[in-house]
């Protein structure tokens, strides 16, 4: 994730190589081409425009996490709640801030508002620069998920510390990275990760990258968080 800050948008991991690792994940693409979301299995790709489609097999991703989904933690949500009150449920139910939490809220929702950067151009900017006039989208009432991954605080660099999360409509059309919401029902599932594995990029822009600046934490509330 520090890398990404950095300006580092592309890798040399392939999404059919993300596949082997898990059915379930996010992340983005090269040259920051839009988000990325695992769900069963299948590699989606949500451009700014908010349209979804496949990605393909030789696909190429700078950042992504991945798991394989095993739910051992099930929340029925029957009354409306925000995304600030979801994310409450979910920690007043797992108590522990110290694992890694694979989530996937299924439901009908009354607002979904995301987005979803711009596909950049070199020399890459950093990302602070490069989410500068990026595009927010509102998705009214809809049945989708919202999936992603809760971070310890001590796996900020490596992911985004907190909630991480993206979205897809139950057609698989629209979709972005997540802002905010409102839930009107839904069921939330949760796996524990108790495993990190960490692979690392060979490319020379990621081997002379500033991944510890002083501002990490500021940058990355500014980049994924904001509203």
């Amino acid at each position: 994730m520090s890398a990404l800050l950095d300006g580092i948008y592309d890798g040399d991991t392939t999404v059919a190589t993300l596949l082997e690792h898990g059915d379930f994940g996010l992340g983005t693409f090269n040259a920051l081409d839009g988000e990325m979301l695992i769900l069963d299995g299948v590699c989606y790709r949500m451009r700014n425009d908010g349209t979804v489609t496949p990605a393909a097999a030789d696909d190429l991703t700078p950042f992504a996490v991945v798991t394989e989904f095993v739910p051992g933690v099930t929340i029925r949500v029957d009354e409306p709640a925000t995304r600030d009150e979801a994310v409450r449920l979910i920690s007043e139910t797992l108590q522990s801030s110290n694992y890694l939490y694979a989530v996937r809220l299924t439901g009908e929702f009354e607002w979904v508002r995301v987005r979803a950067v711009e596909r950049q151009e070199k020399p890459y900017q950093p990302m602070s620069e490069a989410i500068r006039g990026e595009k927010t989208l509102e998705f009214g009432r809809s049945a989708g998920v919202v999936a992603g991954f809760r971070t310890p605080l001590y796996g900020q660099g490596i992911g985004v510390p907190g909630g991480h999360v993206h979205y897809i409509d139950a057609e698989r059309r629209q979709g972005g990275h997540v802002l905010d919401f409102r839930l009107l029902s839904g069921t939330i599932e949760i796996c524990v990760g108790t495993d990190l594995h960490l692979e690392l990029p060979l490319t020379p822009e990621f081997k002379n990258a500033d991944l510890s600046p002083d501002d990490l934490a500021d940058q990355i509330e500014q980049t994924e968080n904001h509203r």
